[in-house]
């Protein structure tokens, strides 16, 4: 979650919908995003809207924020009734951030039981807690599955000591394979979040990072290149040439190791960042974002979308919670999205899955860029065959380039 929101509309006081979200509302999944806004320490790398103990006070302290959450929880669905969507029970939630996990185990499950508590959950229902392996104990991952959590999202990032250092992670390379192994007993599944191209990262010791996650048996890894966001620390020791800049090349050499090391231990990839070891393990809160279904988030910062209308929380935590103790929505702007649009976040997303996108479903000049995608390796030439278009693995590494010639 970036830490600068968008431009928009005002929205208003009451949080209320205009009709067009509730359209179609029925046939559409509804999740749940929670955002965390507090961390030990702060990544050099982070452009998320995050905050240290220190930084915050009142209202918006880490001791009061489950309350505070609650209280938009609660908000929500009195929103949603308002606006006449349909009742539909919780398919996914999830908690980032942040590290949602230096809250107490018992604050998540607070938040967690208020929102089962006003929309239901489906039956079988993922429910993830991102989290740092330092930042959990075997009774915390205990408590988190006893409220209902089903899955928990390491970000490890490295197993290198110096890789780990440049990006100011705050756990030892060892505590990895110990939180898994705690996830595991109690019967949680485990993702485990990486990142490739960190200043120094050889590809030595991005193999070792890889290899080191597949050895702790996870049913899902996701691995992301290391982007550099403006006015981060990081950014700034670039700037000031005290570690070397990123590279492209380094990177696509990185992502073609990953689908290497990671197909080869029976993983496969689903999204260009994302592999499951089976289609039961893929996140299927991600997906829905990807295919554009419905989800309210929670949280200052956070970002919701329900039937083609996107708003967003203010950032500030005092500010979010002050505006909840009035009564007021904590949105800050939205906008409502209109049919080029939608259509456009449409093929950029679902462009990224290894489904792919139905050819019939693009516009002409879309169905005219496939002969040229298929002669350059951009694109699976038997599954444009049978009218679906999905990546090859250059094609995945040119993704952006792909859904460019897709568009109108």
């Amino acid at each position: 979650m970036p830490s600068t929101l968008p431009e928009g509309e005002k929205a208003p006081a009451d949080g209320v919908l205009p009709a067009q979200a509730a359209a179609g509302a029925a046939e559409r999944g509804f999740g749940l995003y929670a955002h965390i806004p507090f961390c030990a320490v702060r990544c050099g790398y982070c452009d998320f809207n995050t905050y240290t103990a220190k930084e915050l006070g009142g209202g918006a302290s880490q001791a009061a924020y489950a309350g505070t959450a609650v209280a938009e929880v609660e908000f929500a669905a009195a929103a949603l009734r308002a606006s006449g969507v349909p009742e539909r029970k919780l398919q996914t939630v999830f908690f980032g951030g942040g590290t949602p996990t230096l809250l107490p185990a018992a604050d998540l499950a607070a938040m967690l039981k208020a929102a089962v508590a006003h929309w239901g959950i489906a039956e079988g229902a993922e429910v993830t807690t991102e989290a740092n392996p330092d930042s959990v104990t075997p009774e915390s991952l205990q408590e988190l599955a006893a409220a209902g959590f089903t899955r928990v999202s390491f970000g490890m990032q490295s197993a290198v000591p110096h890789v780990l250092r440049v990006l100011d992670r705050t756990h030892q390379p060892e505590r990895v394979p110990q939180a898994v192994a705690w996830a595991r007993a109690a019967g949680l599944q485990v993702s485990l979040d990486l990142i490739y191209g960190t200043p120094g990262e050889s590809a030595a010791d991005w193999q070792v990072s890889l290899e080191t996650a597949l050895a702790c048996e996870p049913d899902h890894v996701s691995a992301y290149a290391l982007i550099i966001e403006s006015g981060t620390k990081l950014a700034a020791q670039i700037r000031r040439g005290e570690v070397p800049g990123i590279d492209d090349d380094d990177h696509a050499e990185k992502y073609a190791t990953a689908d290497r090391l990671l197909g080869e231990a029976g993983f496969t990839w689903y999204e260009v960042s994302n592999w499951a070891r089976t289609p039961a393990d893929e996140c299927r809160h991600n997906l829905a974002y990807w295919r554009g279904d419905d989800w309210w988030g929670i949280g200052p910062g956070a970002h919701s979308h329900v039937g083609g209308v996107r708003w967003w929380n203010v950032k500030h935590p005092i500010a979010y919670a002050q505006r909840l103790r009035d009564g007021l929505s904590p949105a800050a702007g939205r906008e409502i999205l209109d049919a080029s649009t939608r259509e456009l976040e449409r093929v950029m997303l679902a462009a990224r899955l290894a489904v792919g996108i139905p050819i019939a479903s693009l516009a002409d000049g879309g169905k005219r860029a496939v002969a040229g995608l298929i002669a350059r390796e951009l694109i699976q030439p038997a599954a444009a065959f049978a009218g679906q278009l999905a990546l090859t693995l250059k094609g995945r590494l040119l993704a952006d380039a792909v859904v460019r010639e897709l568009l109108p």
